[in-house]
This record gives structure tokens, C-alpha cells and sequence, in this order.
């Protein structure tokens, strides 16, 4: 059993005056007759005064409660059985950032949406609702099966500011929770676009319009020392204006007593991005802007302090005068780098050591001119370029798996985390080549990203989170979207953030390191295909769990009808002949 309009009950409390008057005896004035033969059931004389007592017309009150109850019944709109079932309404919401843009007439297309689902709501006549938000990685927003105010109520509060993405997994999983043969409603700003593949059960609607709209598409702020250099790309779409002006400020940072303001037009080509750069001294976080439009969001972004991961670098004893000589004039000139021991450093070690990576030959040592077989895609070798490189090694190869050779013999390899040179600097001419310094940058590089926390500070929606943690620390995760513990060591990618926002790493309960996540997206900044339009569902489906008959069930009806009948047939026999 259950009851569509449960505040139908109240009707019950007319029981309470029902019985109470069944009870409750009046005052009568006392009648004197000549003999009681003419009466056909004498009655005992009522005593003066109201009182309680035994009521004698037991079947009249039960019918009358009965036709009580069924009303009642009736008014909450009971059901039973096949009747009881619900009324399942599975809403999915696009999540993408240009559900964020504001119509002609200031409206956000996301208010549009949640007076849609409130209407969808209303006419399917949902007893529970189930609200999906699609995204990079769909979600839950109520549900599953959720109470339709709380549905909405979670609606209202729901922010549209995901990247582009794919929405057919979100679709897939919301024919999952509503079973087979039921529609699923999906909102968004778009029609379909040509060839897009859409389940036969979904009602496609849109609810956008196409707008003109400026927006960064990339930003990038570096930090050399106390000076920070800010990158920027502004493009237009549409035909909005031809330029615009953007500005940015910078927050006191060490050592400076107050901000920077900088202001600055730029002209905007009709294809691709106009590019921008600022530098400010002693600055913390740099906040840039652009006038508002359709999409203020895409508008504004905020940029941390980004300074290069700094590595340690110790020079182990044993190390030949060629090798140890053309290690220090690389580090001398290497920014971010700082030499000698301490926790935590990259130690470069002679052939056979314990050290992170080992230099030297061993065996017979041949030079090699070419050809020089590399395994491709490996991060140590981006953009090593041998043309040119004489290259002299042992006969006896370095243990690990081999990452460059020539012919036979063993150059390059990596093995439990070290890394082996098998070179003999006396008799090379590598080292005074860039495939040198280029080899070495890419192996800080790989340090770098080792290091804990975030190996990158600056991230545009969509893009997946990378994070590098410590065996036997406990880590969480703390954004716009609460906190989330992490679980592994080393390093991680987590999904992409479903909001943009400051993302912080702590390692027990304390702040290790922070990331921001921008709402930049040249995808969703691109307003010109938005548009309106209603796809209807192509298979038959319904929104009724077991195809519960619509309006509300007749017998209670019949039950009250049949009561009032009843109790006048037993009380319409008069008393007297």
C-alpha cells in the first residue's frame, strides 16, 4: 500500500466528533404518557444532564466510520498492488561549463534547465526521481530514487562547470537505473549533433541559444626566482568584438608590501588565439580577467606561484675526472638545482654502485658512431638527437632493461629505479653535443615529477589530476567538493575534477601541496552551436514502474457509497407505529 497525497489522512480525525456523538447524550425533558403499550420499543427514561454511556446502535457507527475511513482513503489517494507501484522519473543534467552561459535576457541556461526538470517533474507525475549529471565521470545528484523536492533541491544547488566530454556513458547508466522500457529525460543546450548515436529511450532536450563569446583559452604562469611570468591566450567566437581588454593583478607576495595591476588591449584574430604576457616581481597569486559576456566563467582564472621543483644532486665518490667534470658544468647551469648531500638527493654514482644513477664502462671498451637503436616513447630519450654523437662503451652490459643500443651492445638502461650510462666519457664526444644536457634535463625531469605532490600547479578543466605520494603516510584530498582520502603510494592520476576550483594534498591532517584547476575549455567557450529543440524518445517507454493506472483508484469511492446506503437503510425505520 501507498498513498500518493499522504496529507489525505488528516481526513481521519472526523472520527474523533463521529464517536464522541455517539457517547455523548443530551438533556431531554421528561414526557408523561398514559401507557407505554403504544410505543414499539420502550427505552428507559434519559436522565438529566449530558453523560456518557453505552452506546446501542453499534452497526450505524461502524458504517459511518466506514464511510469515514474511505473518504479518507480516497483523498490520500491510496493504492494497492498494481496501483502502488511508483512513478520512477530519471533526469540526467548536462555538467558542461556552457550550461553556465547567460541568455539574451541575462537567464543562466542551468535556470532554464531546473525549471524544466521541475515541470517534468509536475506533469509526469514522478513519485521518485532520480537525478544523474554527466561529465568526464557522471555522478549522482539525487537518488537513486529520491523524494522529488529533494531531487530538485539538489538541482538548485548543482553547478554546471565541467569540461567537454562525452555524454553517452551517463546516458547508458541512467537506462541502467530505469529499467527497460522507461524514457530518460537528458537536459542540455544543444541539439545532437549530426551522427551522434542517441538511445532510443532518451528525450533529448535543449535548452540554449547561440551567443558571440570571449575567453581565455590557456594559461600559464612560471616563476624564476622572485620574478613570475604569465602566459595568456585569448581567442574569439563569433563575431563579438575585435578586441578587448584584459587584466591582470598580483597579489602581495614575499617580500612585496603591496599588488601590481596591469592592463592591456589586444587585438582578436577571427581564427585562433591572441597571446599575452605579463611578468611581475615578488607577486602571490595572479588574478586574470576579461570584461563579462555570455560565459563569464571562462573569463577569469586565478594563478598560484608556480616555481620550478627544486633537486638536489650529490656526486658520489669514484666517479672519473671526465665524468665527475662534465656532470658539474651541466648542474652549474641547470636551473632549480642545488648540489652536494642531503635527504632526498639524486645521487650520480661510478659503474657498480648502489647510487640512483651510475656512469662508466666496463669490459672492452668500442666507440660507436651509429646507427643507434632507441626505444621510442621513453621519457629519458624526449628529444635526444644522436646525428653526430660518438659514443665509446664497455663490452659488458649494465644490468636492467635496455633503453638505447648499438648493434649488440648495451648504451642505456634502467633497472629498479636507477639508471645506467654505459659510457666512457674519455673517449666520447657526447657530452660536448645536446644530446648531453638534453639526456641529463630529462632525467631531473623524471625527479621532479617523483617528488610528492602535485608534479604539475596549473590544470584546465578535463585534465586528468596527477599526484605523487609516500608509502605509510596517509594522504586526502581537499577541493571545492569536500575531502577524499587517497589510496596508493607513488604516483597516481586521478580522474579529472569535476569543478574547477584549489585543490589541496595533505599528508596527516597537514598541507603538503596545492593545484588549481582553471574553468578553461575552447570546446565549451565556443557558443555558436547551442540552440534549442526537443528530440522525443523514438522506443515506446513510460515513466510508471509496472504501468500504474494514472489518477486516483475508484473503490474507496464505491466503499463510501455503499456505507451511506447501508447506514440510511438501517436508520430510515422509524420507532414508533
Amino acid at each position: 500500500m501507498s498513498f500518493g497525497f499522504p496529507w489525505g489522512l488528516l481526513a481521519l480525525g472526523a472520527l474523533v466528533p463521529l464517536v464522541a456523538a455517539y457517547f455523548l447524550r443530551r438533556k431531554q425533558k421528561p414526557v408523561v404518557v398514559s401507557a407505554l403499550f403504544l410505543w414499539r420499543t420502550p427505552r428507559p427514561r434519559a436522565e438529566a444532564g449530558p453523560r456518557f454511556e453505552r452506546f446501542t446502535r453499534e452497526a450505524s457507527l461502524l458504517l459511518e466510520a466506514l464511510a469515514v475511513v474511505a473518504a479518507a482513503l480516497f483523498l490520500a489517494d491510496v493504492r494497492l498492488g498494481e496501483d502502488a507501484r511508483t512513478r520512477h522519473l530519471v533526469l540526467v543534467v548536462d555538467g558542461s561549463l556552457s550550461l553556465s552561459a547567460r541568455g539574451a535576457d541575462g537567464r543562466p541556461v542551468l535556470e532554464k534547465v531546473r525549471a524544466e526538470a521541475a515541470r517534468r517533474v509536475e506533469e509526469e507525475k514522478a513519485t521518485s526521481v532520480t537525478v544523474l549529471a554527466s561529465g568526464t565521470v557522471p555522478r549522482v545528484l539525487a537518488g537513486p530514487e529520491a523524494e522529488p523536492s529533494r531531487a530538485l533541491a539538489a538541482l538548485e544547488s548543482f553547478r554546471a562547470l565541467g569540461a567537454d566530454h562525452d555524454v553517452a556513458p551517463t546516458l547508458l547508466w541512467a537506462q541502467e537505473l530505469a529499467g527497460p522500457g522507461r524514457r530518460v529525460h537528458f537536459l542540455t543546450d544543444a541539439p545532437p549533433a549530426e551522427g551522434v548515436a542517441v538511445p532510443a529511450a532518451v528525450r533529448w532536450t535543449a535548452l540554449g541559444a547561440p551567443r558571440d563569446n570571449v575567453a581565455l583559452v590557456s594559461t600559464w604562469r612560471r616563476d624564476e626566482g622572485s620574478t613570475a611570468t604569465v602566459t595568456l591566450r585569448v581567442a574569439r567566437f563569433g563575431t563579438g568584438p575585435e578586441e578587448t581588454e584584459v587584466r591582470a593583478v598580483a597579489r602581495p607576495g614575499p617580500g612585496a608590501k603591496e599588488g601590481t595591476e596591469r592592463r592591456e588591449r589586444v587585438r582578436l584574430p577571427e581564427e585562433g588565439a591572441a597571446t599575452l604576457r605579463f611578468t611581475f616581481e615578488n607577486a602571490g597569486d595572479v588574478e586574470v580577467s576579461l570584461p563579462p559576456d555570455a560565459l563569464p566563467e571562462d573569463g577569469e582564472a586565478r594563478l598560484p606561484p608556480a616555481p620550478e621543483r627544486r633537486v638536489r644532486v650529490a656526486l658520489a665518490e669514484g666517479l672519473d675526472a671526465q665524468a665527475r667534470s662534465a656532470l658539474e658544468r651541466f648542474l652549474a647551469v641547470s636551473p632549480g638545482v642545488e648540489q652536494g648531500p642531503g635527504e632526498g638527493a639524486l645521487v650520480v654514482g661510478p659503474r657498480g654502485s648502489d647510487a640512483r644513477v651510475t656512469v662508466g664502462a666496463g669490459g672492452a671498451v668500442r666507440t660507436f658512431v651509429g646507427p643507434f637503436f632507441a626505444e621510442k616513447g621513453h621519457p629519458l630519450l624526449d628529444d635526444v638527437q644522436l646525428g653526430g654523437v660518438r659514443w665509446a662503451a664497455g663490452a659488458e652490459p649494465p644490468p636492467g632493461r635496455a633503453l638505447m643500443t648499438a648493434g649488440t651492445v648495451v648504451l642505456l638502461s634502467e633497472a629498479e629505479g636507477q639508471v645506467h650510462l654505459n659510457v666512457d666519457l674519455s673517449r666520447s664526444n657526447v657530452q660536448r653535443t645536446p644530446a648531453w644536457p638534453v639526456l641529463l634535463g630529462n632525467l631531473l625531469r623524471e625527479v621532479r615529477r617523483s617528488q610528492e605532490g602535485f608534479p604539475r600547479r596549473q590544470l584546465s578543466l578535463g585534465e586528468s589530476l596527477a599526484v605523487v605520494t609516500r608509502p605509510g603516510s596517509r594522504y586526502t584530498l581537499e577541493g571545492p567538493e569536500g575531502t577524499r582520502p587517497l589510496f596508493g603510494a607513488g604516483a597516481l592520476s586521478l580522474p579529472p575534477p569535476a569543478v574547477p576550483g584549489r585543490y589541496t594534498l595533505e599528508r596527516d591532517g597537514e598541507p603538503v601541496d596545492a593545484v588549481e584547476v582553471l574553468p578553461l575549455d575552447a570546446r565549451e567557450s565556443d557558443l555558436r552551436g547551442r540552440g534549442e529543440g526537443d528530440r522525443p524518445a523514438q522506443a515506446a517507454g513510460s515513466d510508471e514502474a509496472g504501468g500504474a493506472a494514472p489518477g486516483r483508484a475508484r473503490w474507496p469511492l464505491l466503499v463510501l457509497l455503499a456505507a451511506l446506503l447501508a447506514d440510511f437503510h438501517l436508520t430510515r425505520r422509524t420507532e414508533v407505529k
